[in-house]
């Protein structure tokens, strides 16, 4: 099932602000990115720290 949501805003600045907010906030750090080989920016982050961990512990 497929739901929409819909907003209603004031302005377009505010509208502006709630989608941008939107984008970099939920977007951007959860879809998948090819060039991180087709993992979220968070688990890519993730999985680099964990590397550089293992490197420094050895």
């Amino acid at each position: 099932m497929i739901t929409k949501e819909v907003h209603t805003f004031r302005t377009r600045t505010e509208a502006r602000i709630k989608i941008a907010t939107w984008i970099t906030d939920f977007y951007n750090t959860r879809r998948l990115h090819s060039v991180c080989g087709f993992k979220s920016p968070i688990d890519y982050e993730r999985e680099y720290r964990a590397t550089l961990a293992e490197g420094l512990a050895a």
